[in-house]
């Protein structure tokens, strides 16, 4: 393969399999790897360290709501999953909040 071809699909595919079985042997806790897989099921590898964070201390059950969330939309009708998710965590906070001032 000269360097003027592109790189074929399955190539890239294999790369970013071993990438992400290397990345799995730095993982110790739980929160870490729901973290990674949130990411990675979001498609935003690059934030990353947001998303181990949230794992880390924001209410399990609140994280799975704004996921199923996500995950319930249809497949081609939303371009940015991530912010999806975001906004949905933001409002699940907020209601929560909500309820607890309200006792």
């Amino acid at each position: 393969m000269t360097k003027n071809q592109p790189t074929a699909i399955g190539d890239q595919l294999f790369k970013f399999k071993e990438t992400l079985d290397q990345r799995k042997k730095y993982v110790k806790n739980e929160f870490q790897a729901y973290g990674l897989e949130l990411a990675k099921e979001l498609g935003d590898w690059k934030n990353k360290s947001l998303y181990l964070r949230l794992a880390k201390t924001v209410d399990r059950q609140i994280l799975e709501r704004a996921r199923y969330f996500v995950k319930d939309q249809n497949p081609g009708a939303i371009k940015t999953p991530y912010k999806l998710f975001m906004w949905k965590l933001k409002e699940l906070k907020k209601s929560k909040t909500d309820l607890t001032n309200a006792t």
